[in-house]
């Protein structure tokens, strides 16, 4: 019997990550989505179901090797062959300067930088020897200009996309495609309502902001691009948004 084909997502929250899972749940890919408490991904995988597709939750810490290797190897021997991985974990939080802690820094480089690249190498570990597949970083405002009271942010978020660079240079011979997604502008989440909420209904209103499923579509269509007209950077944001 042929494996089935998997879609992982690592970070998959409320938002993007769910969003781009249900996308490919949606086109017959089994979702394997991820963030550090599993039983937070419960009403992710209903949904799946509910939808007619196929999902399963795994509770992973994306900074620790050990575990990231783990999930790969799970799911690899019993789920079947993971041909797309989409890296969404976060990591957006505020700090002056002088009040960043190299605790709080370090921290956030784990999240955006050290756990891409562990996620980035095993996929590349599982795809090579297949000769295809397809690897999608999350990016953020963050990865292309550092703003202030993001230096740490801004740090990790450069060092994904450097990482990514990287990585299509060496896989796309191999038959790997690498994109990084630029989401340049607020998405549309519980905490973009709860943050400003009257700012948030004119915005929401006026399409001035990022609908999770307008994301994912993007993805997909990253995913279904001829090799001969790969993109490599995507950038994503509404048509108010300055840049």
């Amino acid at each position: 019997m042929p494996k089935a084909k998997v879609a992982l997502v690592i970070g998959a929250g409320d938002a993007t990550g769910g969003a781009v899972a249900r996308r490919f749940a949606q086109e017959g890919f089994v979702a394997c989505v991820t963030r550090r408490h599993a039983d937070k991904l419960a009403p992710l995988v209903q949904r799946i179901e509910q939808d007619g597709g196929k999902a399963h939750a795994f509770g992973s810490d994306a900074r620790r090797e050990e575990a990231v290797t783990a999930l790969f190897q799970t799911i690899e021997q019993e789920i079947g062959q993971i041909e797309v991985v989409s890296f969404n974990v976060g990591g957006n939080v505020r700090f002056p300067i002088r009040e960043t802690t190299a605790r709080v820094y370090t921290k956030v480089w784990e999240m955006c930088a050290l756990s891409g690249f562990l996620a980035g190498r095993e996929a590349a570990g599982v795809m090579v020897p297949r000769g295809r597949g397809t690897i999608l970083f999350t990016g953020a405002t963050a990865s292309v200009r550092g703003g202030v009271g993001y230096a740490a942010f801004a740090g990790g978020k450069h060092a994904l996309r450097a990482l990514a660079q990287s990585m299509a240079r060496e896989l796309g011979p191999a038959g790997i495609h690498v994109a990084h997604v630029v989401v340049d502008g607020a998405i549309d989440t519980d905490f973009t309502r709860q943050r400003a909420p009257d700012r948030y209904e004119s915005r929401k209103a006026a399409e001035g902001i990022l609908n999770p499923d307008s994301i994912a579509e993007n993805y997909w269509l990253l995913h279904r691009q001829p090799r001969d007209a790969w993109t490599h950077e995507l950038d994503l944001r509404p048509w108010s948004e300055t840049w």
